[in-house]
C-alpha cells in the first residue's frame, strides 16, 4: 500500500472509492465531457465561444 493511502483517514478513502466507482460507470460521452470540463484551455475556448454567440459575433456557417 502506498504511503499516501496509509496517511488517508477512513472517510477520505471511502470518498475516493465512491469517486472511482462513479467514474467507472460513466458512458464514453460523459467521460469526454468530463475531460473537456477539466481542460482549462477547452473550457475557456467554450466560454469565449458562448460569449461571442450571445453577442452575435460568430461567423455564419455559410462564410467558412
Amino acid at each position: 500500500m502506498s504511503g499516501a493511502l496509509k496517511e488517508m483517514n477512513r472517510a477520505e478513502l471511502v470518498n475516493l472509492e465512491r469517486l472511482a466507482h462513479l467514474l467507472k460507470g460513466l458512458s464514453p460521452a460523459e467521460l469526454e465531457t468530463l475531460e473537456i470540463l477539466l481542460d482549462e484551455d477547452a473550457s475557456s475556448t467554450i466560454a469565449q465561444s458562448l460569449k461571442e454567440l450571445k453577442e452575435r459575433k460568430g461567423i455564419p456557417i455559410g462564410e467558412w
